[in-house]
């Protein structure tokens, strides 16, 4: 499992995603959940995954290097996210990358279902390219997809449930960049804690509004000291919110 978080807020793009593929007794994977695509001055995409992993990397193949061939069987093939001409705006990333889940499907899809592997995969895709807006999509397995908006500036994929409550509460789209990354290290926290299936290290993207250019690009491990104080401030302060919180009258 895993889970990913991204948020369009007035300043910005934020982007975190964990890098657990599977979790047990004998057994830990890691593998990148993120990957990005830069032409600093001209655009940043960036696309987190969740899901199979082997759907995940062929369509990510597919979009870096390019689609094998048309959607309807042409001759020929499509360029990647930074080298396509007509992906001018980031709805045109969106589609190519459900025309990529859709090939993939069409390849793999019935031998994943013999083998009672269903095919599932989601995406989030944000960026901005120039004469564009900054936007972001959350991408379905069966290649549609759908938009954040001013009233709902954030989407998550994966293991959800844990660290959507922070979010509900204090996202909004006038929030400050740096708030906006300090809530998404929380409800990731929230999740580390409660799910095992979701873990270190942590991938981080911020992009500001019209830069089209990185801000900043870190990896947060167990040796992060801002995450690891984090942490402990986050865990300190609800325990001392709970204590002066009055008992149930009659309990």
């Amino acid at each position: 499992m895993t889970y990913c978080i991204g948020m369009v807020l007035n300043e910005g793009l934020v982007m975190v995603s964990d890098s657990r593929t599977n979790a047990g007794v004998d057994h830990i994977s890691t593998f990148r959940k993120m990957t990005v695509w830069e032409n600093p001055g001209e655009r940043v995409i960036a696309l987190a995954a969740s899901g199979n992993l082997s759907i995940t990397q062929s369509v990510i193949d597919m979009i870096s290097e390019g689609l094998p061939g048309g959607e309807d069987g042409e001759d020929g093939e499509e360029g990647g996210l930074l080298t396509m001409t007509n992906v001018v705006g980031m709805r045109d990333a969106a589609r190519l990358i459900g025309k990529a889940i859709r090939m993939t499907e069409d390849k793999d899809g019935k031998a994943l279902r013999q083998q009672g592997v269903d095919f599932n995969a989601a995406f989030l895709l944000g960026g901005q390219i120039r004469g564009g807006a900054m936007r972001l999509f959350y991408i379905y397995a069966a290649g549609n997809f759908i938009e954040v908006t001013v009233e709902t500036p954030f989407f998550q994929i994966g293991e959800t449930k844990y660290g959507k409550p922070i979010l509900d509460r204090v996202v909004t789209y006038d929030l400050p960049l740096e708030d906006g990354v300090k809530c998404a290290m929380i409800s990731m926290d929230s999740t580390l804690r409660s799910n095992i299936s979701v873990g270190l290290p942590l991938d981080l993207l911020i992009v500001r509004r019209d830069a089209f250019r990185i801000d900043t690009q870190r990896v947060i491990d167990e040796n992060d000291a801002y995450f690891r104080d984090l942490q402990s401030r986050w865990g300190g302060a609800l325990r001392a919110a709970f204590e002066k919180i009055p008992a149930m009258p009659g309990t």
